[in-house]
């Protein structure tokens, strides 16, 4: 329909152009002597147009051959462009796929391209990391350095990479450069604790802790759990004398002071540097809100002097939890553990026979035993002690699992 109509069209200009020429009765003389030549008006108008068309194209001719160089050099710049831009989707794919050889190698065939040359070595540093390649990794992880723009995502792939490859100290080097450039949105802080708690930095796990539970980008679970490892730590280790002690213990939340874990690990320390008074207080706190059985070994291990009125008042204690747990064997052995110190020998006999007809574990038998034995020895009951330790070991080997222990019973 288009050619039709130009057709036309240009029937319709012929058309018009000859009728015109009809009524053009005009000449054009060109004369040089002793030459003259006479054209008529329209045939001069016909040359005239020729010409121009002519000269039009000679210098677009001249135009695009003085723009043929750029022309290539811009062609074969697009194709390289699609060249990398498709290598760099098969290295995506290929990541992707966890093919990572190919995705490494079509990284480098996308790197061609100027604008994919960043992209693409953060794509070959992870394929690398995923084929322990930590060499290669490096090497493209440093192409990237200069780059500005992809500053913030070389430091996070980075960060990532060495927390999974557990090299905590440099982990935590990229994480300062995060936040010196004021990156700290939560997968940072997800990736600085993992980091920090890597290189037991436990000050630090308990803050990124803190500030990922009020951003509520944490599970109650893990968060529970590294803040006990924590406090674990920083109240177990032996270099803290009694006043360190105290600053840790004071800088432990309300609510974690009765977790039975950190109750239990803050005993054991308090109780370690001379400060039995407060690892009892600490323990009965803790047995307020939860009954657990290793706060119950811990009450014991924090035991009184004998005869003081400290080591009567936990007997009250254990006394009054008994009648609301009858039937818990390390509540009883506990009780008749104080009593044995308080040389209350027909009271530490009772709860320790009590103990021993409701224990069922392994361990629990054999401490039983082994205080009964103590019970009898201090009673110059030697046989009455014997039997008790030969029972001891018997329950020892059990628990071993040692044949030997079979034979013997």
């Amino acid at each position: 329909m288009r050619l039709l109509l130009r057709l036309l069209l240009l029937f319709a200009i012929a058309v018009g152009l000859a009728v015109a020429s009809r009524f053009n009765p005009g000449n054009v003389v060109f004369f040089y002597p002793p030459y003259r030549i006479d054209l008529s008006l329209n045939f001069f108008l016909l040359l005239l147009a020729v010409l121009f068309w002519l000269c039009f194209l000679l210098i677009n001719a001249l135009s695009i051959t003085q723009k043929m160089p750029s022309r290539v050099a811009a062609y074969r710049r697009e194709k390289r462009e699609r060249e990398g831009n498709r290598a760099l989707r098969d290295s995506l794919k290929a990541l992707f796929e966890g093919r990572f050889g190919h995705a490494e190698k079509a990284a480098t065939r996308a790197g061609v391209s100027p604008d994919n040359t960043g992209l693409a070595a953060l794509i070959g540093a992870r394929a690398a990391h995923r084929m322990q390649q930590t060499a290669r990794r490096d090497d493209w992880l440093n192409q990237v350095t200069e780059d500005s723009g992809l500053r913030t995502a070389r430091l996070m792939t980075a960060l990532e990479l060495l927390v999974d490859d557990h090299q905590p100290e440099r982990a935590l080097a990229a994480v300062d450069e995060l936040n010196a450039s004021g990156t700290r949105h939560i997968h940072v802080l997800r990736l600085a604790l993992k980091a920090s708690h890597q290189a037991r930095h436990w000050s630090e796990v308990l803050r990124l802790v803190r500030t990922l539970d009020k951003n509520n980008a944490m599970h109650p679970a893990a968060s529970r759990r590294l803040r006990e490892l924590a406090y674990d730590a920083l109240l177990s280790d032996r270099s803290n004398d009694a006043e360190s002690i105290r600053r840790v213990w004071a800088g432990v939340p309300i609510a974690d002071r009765t977790t039975p874990l950190v109750a239990v690990r803050a005993a054991e320390a308090f109780g370690s540097r001379g400060l039995g008074d407060e690892a009892r207080s600490i323990v009965e706190r803790a047995l307020a809100v939860e009954w657990d059985d290793r706060l119950i070994k811990a009450y014991r291990g924090v035991a009184a002097a004998e005869g003081s009125a400290a080591l009567l008042a936990q007997i009250e204690h254990c006394e009054a939890w008994l009648m609301q747990r009858p039937t818990d064997p390390e509540l009883a052995l506990t009780l008749a553990t104080l009593c044995l110190k308080q040389k209350l020998w027909g009271k530490a006999q009772r709860h320790l026979e009590h103990a021993l007809s409701d224990a069922s574990e392994t361990e629990t038998l054999r401490a039983i035993h082994l205080k009964l034995a103590q019970l009898h020895e201090s009673l110059n009951q030697a046989e009455q002690a014997s039997a008790h330790y030969r029972q001891c070991a018997l329950a020892g080997l059990l628990d071993q699992g040692q044949p030997t222990a079979r034979r013997l019973s």
